[in-house]
């Protein structure tokens, strides 16, 4: 081991009191400054998410405009279907062309 100096143990008696009271303040502030920076950076995130975020509600809200403009095709399509099946089986009825189910 080492020789004390100035009989205080290892180090000065300097270097025990040199910034006592400063040391501490220091060391929060530094700690508080990499929060704050933290708590900056994710201020930003979360705004670029928020914007990100709204980009798909817009999208979102395209698909389901464009959803509904196909379930109205669909019925439209839907109808025409069903009044040529109607002109069909009256053809055929008229043309004698129609199977009679087995009774």
């Amino acid at each position: 081991m080492g020789r004390p100096i100035n009989g205080f143990g290892a180090f000065p008696a300097v270097w025990h009191n040199r910034g006592m009271a400063d040391d501490p303040d220091n060391l929060v502030l530094v700690y508080l400054r990499r929060i704050d920076a933290k708590v900056d950076a994710l201020a930003l995130r979360v705004e670029d998410l928020t914007q990100r975020m709204s980009a798909v509600e817009t999208g979102l809200a395209a698909v389901r405009r464009d959803l509904g403009h196909l379930a109205e095709a669909d019925a439209r399509l839907q109808s025409s279907f069903d009044k040529l099946r109607q002109d069909v089986d009256r053809i055929e009825r008229r043309l004698d062309l129609t199977d009679e189910p087995a009774a």
